[in-house]
This record gives C-alpha cells, structure tokens and sequence, in this order.
C-alpha cells in the first residue's frame, strides 16, 4: 500500500519548536539546534538559509516599481538630434554617445543580415557628421551590433534596450511624427 504524503504547514517556526521541545521534555536539544534540525529536515542547510529563502520569497512577490528614466540623461542626448530624428554631431561624454547609439540601434532592421555598404546607408541616414565607421565600431564594441569576422556581414543584436534608451527612442519617435 503506498503513502499519500501529509503536508505539514506551520505559520511560525519558533513556537513550533517551543511546542516539539516540550514534548520531548528534557531530553531535548537546545532550542537553536532543534530549529535548525527542523530547517534541515525541510531542506534547508540551518535556519539561517530559511530564513533568508523566505525573505527573498516575499521580496520577490511584491510588485516592483516602475524604474524611471534619468529624464536629465535622456534630455541631454535629445539636444544631440535634430527635428528629424537624426543625430547632429558625436557626443564628447560616452553615457550621451552610448545612449544615441540605442536610438540608431532602433533604426536598423531586426533579424537582418547586412553588407557594410547597407548598414552604412542606414547609419548615414540617421546622422550627419558622415562618419559610419565610428558608429558601426562603437556600436560593436557596445554589443549593439555584430559583425563577421572577414566584414563582409552586419547584424543588430536583439537586446532589450534600458530605461533612458527606451525614453529617447520615444522621444525621437514624438519629435519625427511632429516634425511630419
């Protein structure tokens, strides 16, 4: 005949021992050790471990904040674009050059394979300073973009983008259709 198990829930462990230490009268081990004992038997190495299994439970079951954009970051890196989307000029500080780079991420094709001369004319059209190479070889060492190793290949690398780049590829989409 097999064992239907019996679930045991208990609200609070210190009672619990406090409880089975009585029963087991003197012959009971010290209230610490009888507590891990019972976070051992329920598969934790000490009660320490449980208790730090159950805080990260009831962390991760409250509903997280909505992480808000650096909107002085985000109003920085506009001023770089113009009224058509397209960036003006490179960025001297490298938070600012990083982040226009995620606009010019959102321009190039998802899932497409490209020759330089196709990810050039993309990249041309989303800036004036006419410099594609800097852009294409930051964007790579940015992990925005890969490239075979001979060159004769580019792809945009599917990432989700952070909260500043999620805010200006917005922004940049607002200003385009106004500007439209």
């Amino acid at each position: 005949m097999t064992k239907s198990p019996l679930p045991l829930t208990v609200e609070d462990l210190t009672p619990f021992t406090r409880a089975l230490a009585k029963e087991l009268g003197t012959s009971a081990p010290a209230h610490l050790s009888l507590m891990n004992m019972l976070a051992r038997a329920a598969g934790f190495q000490n009660v320490q471990h449980m208790r730090a299994a159950h805080a990260a439970h009831k962390r991760l079951e409250r509903p997280q904040a909505a992480i808000q954009p650096d909107s002085r970051t985000v109003e920085r890196c506009l001023h770089q674009f113009d009224e058509a989307g397209r960036l003006i000029q490179w960025p001297a500080k490298r938070a600012i050059q990083t982040l226009a780079l995620w606009a010019l991420w959102a321009r190039l094709p998802a899932d497409t394979q490209m020759d330089e001369k196709t990810i050039n004319t993309h990249l041309n059209a989303a800036h004036l300073f006419n410099d594609p190479a800097t852009l294409r070889r930051t964007m790579i060492s940015c992990t925005l973009l890969t490239r075979k190793r001979d060159g004769s290949g580019y792809r945009r690398i599917e990432r989700v983008p952070p909260v500043e780049a999620k805010a200006l590829i917005t922004a940049l989409r607002t200003r385009v259709t106004a500007a439209s």
